[in-house]
């Protein structure tokens, strides 16, 4: 594993909080730097449907498992574990207990603020930084970085970066989006976003924006948000 300059906030974290929370885009590495920092804690994937449908039937059954408490992975697939969540920490607030991770962060996030508000520590982890890569991936020059990003998955196993940055933005529309929002032309949302990426570093004009989508400035505002 590259080291991550965000493991000693998360750890120092974990030393303070009894749940810490860790968000941040798919794929940017959250799972892999909880693992490492946790490595004698249980790890439950709630990604996968027989565990994710103990966890949303039995909330209590499923969380009496984990005594000692684990890292729930994608934990918003569960989304009322938090408030069984609260008395658990409540009766027994050892820090470090349970270790939270959510892709999708609005929804993490307004869960977290609704059930553990004072009982966790919140941590962001973006992909990689420059300064992570040094030494261990190619950062010159700027030109390449700026066309490969730095999402983790893309450098360690050498991917074309135009095939999996487009898989990344179609998974994401598809799946999480929907999710989040209620988006009816997922094929005008999808040209919305290519068009704001093109824009990058101009004056935001939502109305000139939203009429090269083809739709109207408030839902290019919504969108945007």
């Amino acid at each position: 594993m590259i080291p991550r300059t965000a493991a000693s906030t998360l750890l120092a974290l974990a030393r303070q909080y009894p749940v810490v929370t860790v968000t941040g885009p798919r794929q940017s590495g959250k799972t892999t730097l909880c693992r490492v920092a946790f490595p004698d804690k249980a790890y439950v994937n709630l990604e996968q449907p027989d565990v994710r449908a103990f966890a949303r039937d039995d909330p209590r059954g499923f969380l009496r498992g984990y005594p000692g408490g684990a890292i729930l992975d994608e934990f918003q697939r569960a989304p009322e574990l938090p408030s069984y969540l609260q008395p658990l920490v409540d009766e027994d607030a050892a820090p470090g207990r349970f270790i939270l991770t959510g892709s999708e962060q609005f929804e993490v996030l307004n869960r977290v603020s609704q059930s553990l508000a004072g009982r966790t520590g919140l941590l962001k982890l973006l992909p990689f930084s420059i300064e992570e890569m040094v030494g261990h991936f190619a950062v010159a020059p700027a030109e390449r970085l700026i066309h490969s990003g730095f999402y983790p998955r893309i450098h360690d196993r050498g991917l074309d970066p135009t095939q999996a940055l487009g898989d990344y933005l179609a998974t994401y529309v598809q799946r999480d989006l929907r999710m989040l929002v209620n988006i009816g032309a997922l094929s005008a949302f999808e040209r919305f976003v290519r068009l704001a990426a093109a824009r990058c570093g101009q004056v935001l004009n939502l109305s000139a924006l939203g009429a090269n989508a083809g739709v109207t400035h408030t839902t290019a505002r919504k969108w945007l948000r």
